[in-house]
């Protein structure tokens, strides 16, 4: 079945993680003409690259608008049925968009994210996607999504508008979103069906370079409670609720497949999450 779809990422520097990207869509029969690149401000190669792809779109900012901003461009660009707002450091698998897509209709969820790898690609990807997503197929957690890669349905932004478009939240925006979401009735959430591998938020990292700031330190001190609009208490609830609720999924995940929808390489081993 043919679905209107389109895909988006922002990106700043690091041309050989967009590069690994875009070959591994070319690789898996991907169209890059469903693909927006928003270009918030390279100054490496990353823009001379853009232009030898038959994108659906590229959009070149002057500056770092951090990411609302350009994930709102890329979204607005097409206007598709189905967005996917993913990093620009990932590698996807063969038949990705499609099986998300169709399992998001299957189960009638309006955003859906695949499961994933982080970490060094130290092992045979192309062998274990499919391999997973056979196993795990059935397998979901419900009601959440990761930021990594996340499909969403025109409907959502319809009801809930789209990312906080401020560029002083550096990478806070989808908190935000999310946070949103979750005030609403729409279903969501992480599939087994459908595997990515993820370097591990390249894009941040050369920001806080930028800055002058480690891999350790955030990108902005940010008042989440007063951005989410919660008290002290009810945030702390918040997040014992979901660290309690990742903790039974990993643990009955691993019970039953003896893997988890969140892996990460960790001295050439998996770990998981």
């Amino acid at each position: 079945m043919s679905y209107d779809y389109a895909i988006t990422f922002a990106c700043f520097n690091s041309v050989n993680y967009t590069k690994a990207c875009v070959e591994s869509f070319l690789k898996v029969g991907t169209p890059l003409e469903r693909l927006v690149v928003v270009d918030n401000g390279s100054t490496d190669e990353t823009r001379d690259y853009l232009l030898t792809l038959p994108l659906g779109g590229r959009i070149y900012n002057k500056g770092n608008q951090a990411c609302g901003v350009a994930w709102n461009q890329g979204i607005l660009h097409f206007q598709a049925e189905w967005t996917v707002v993913m990093n620009n450091d990932l590698v996807v698998s063969p038949q990705w968009i499609e099986n998300l897509i169709q399992t998001a209709v299957d189960n009638r969820l309006s955003v859906i994210s695949p499961a994933r790898i982080d970490g060094n690609l130290d092992y045979d990807f192309e062998a274990f996607a499919p391999e997973s997503a056979k196993k795990m197929h059935n397998v979901f957690r419900r009601q959440t999504q990761n930021a990594v890669c996340v499909c969403i349905h025109r409907s959502v932004f319809q009801e809930i508008g789209y990312f906080r478009a401020n560029p002083k939240l550096l990478g806070f925006e989808d908190t935000i979103f999310f946070h949103d979401l979750e005030k609403t009735n729409f279903l969501r959430a992480i599939t087994g069906n459908v595997w990515l591998h993820h370097y591990g938020f390249i894009t941040q990292k050369d920001m806080k370079k930028k800055l002058g700031k480690s891999e350790k330190d955030d990108l902005m001190k940010v008042n989440d409670r007063y951005l989410l609009q919660q008290g002290w208490f009810e945030r702390k609830v918040a997040k014992y609720h979901s660290r309690k609720q990742a903790a039974a999924w990993r643990e009955d995940e691993l019970a039953t497949y003896g893997m988890t929808l969140h892996g990460e390489r960790v001295n050439h081993e998996f770990v998981w999450l």
